[in-house]
């Protein structure tokens, strides 16, 4: 996807702020954070929303969640607790049309969320 925003963070065209990349995934710090952790991790090949999952990227899904531990862990916020959540069309509130999962962590965290 040529105007994908996080396609271009994956090709190079544009340096996020990495803490986390793999074969299959990367991770970056959130431009707007709204925790003192907010941390995107995404897959490198691009699926706009999770209606377009197919059942082969069951893996690839869970390699962002084990992604997402792992930064957990280095920024220190895996005991003391954190959040992931994926947003999937616009009235989610998804934005930019790659699937991301969202780390937040370092603040508590009130239920409902939104």
């Amino acid at each position: 996807m040529t105007d994908c925003l996080f396609c271009k963070f994956v090709s190079g065209e544009i340096k996020p702020n990495v803490v986390y990349e793999d074969g299959d995934v990367l991770a970056f710090r959130d431009v707007n954070p709204q925790a003192p952790t907010h941390v995107l991790v995404i897959p490198k090949r691009h699926i706009s929303t999770l209606n377009d999952l197919q059942s082969d990227d069951a893996e690839l899904i869970g390699k962002l969640y084990l992604a997402a531990k792992q930064v957990a862990e280095e920024e220190g916020i895996a005991e003391p607790g954190y959040r992931t959540l994926i947003n999937c069309n616009a009235g989610a509130g998804q934005t930019v049309f790659h699937i991301h999962l969202h780390l937040l962590g370092g603040r508590p965290m009130g239920w409902p969320p939104g």
